[in-house]
């Protein structure tokens, strides 16, 4: 196998090859777990994103670039409420409900953070994130 970026050659050992496996089938595993998962993206702790899967046949409401900044700006503002912590503990997670979509933020570890968006018309949201998602992110949480 060659990595055209790089035009090196990389075997199938390669640490990038197994992260980017992991990431994919991580993100995957998240998108199937609700059939009202719309969107499932990993950031960094700077809000780039560095995996994402749509649900299939899914028209976006936002473009790629669009969807970029909203995580920057995102994770920006969950970092402005990181001092309030020791006082009220720790995140589990953020939703947000908006006219055409839910958004969601679950932090993974200090490093990564998983977004989500949801069908507007999803109602069991809170049992959705803490009985199906917020269990697969503690089973690969090591990973990150």
């Amino acid at each position: 196998m060659e990595n055209y970026l790089l035009n090196i050659p990389m075997s199938e050992s390669d640490p990038i090859i197994d992260n980017t496996k992991f990431l994919y089938g991580f993100t995957q595993s998240i998108l199937n777990s609700d059939r009202s998962i719309r969107w499932v993206g990993i950031t960094d702790q700077n809000g780039i994103i560095i995996n994402e899967r749509d649900r299939q046949g899914l028209k976006p409401f936002l473009s790629i670039e669009e969807n970029h900044e909203f995580a920057i700006n995102t994770i920006t503002r969950h970092k402005t409420r990181l001092k309030f912590e020791p006082k009220i503990g720790e995140l589990t997670y953020t939703f947000r409900r908006y006219k055409k979509m839910s958004r969601c933020l679950i932090p993974i570890n200090e490093n990564y953070y998983l977004l989500l968006t949801m069908d507007f018309d999803e109602y069991n949201f809170d049992k959705i994130i803490m009985e199906k998602i917020v269990p697969l992110i503690k089973e690969k949480k090591e990973k990150f």
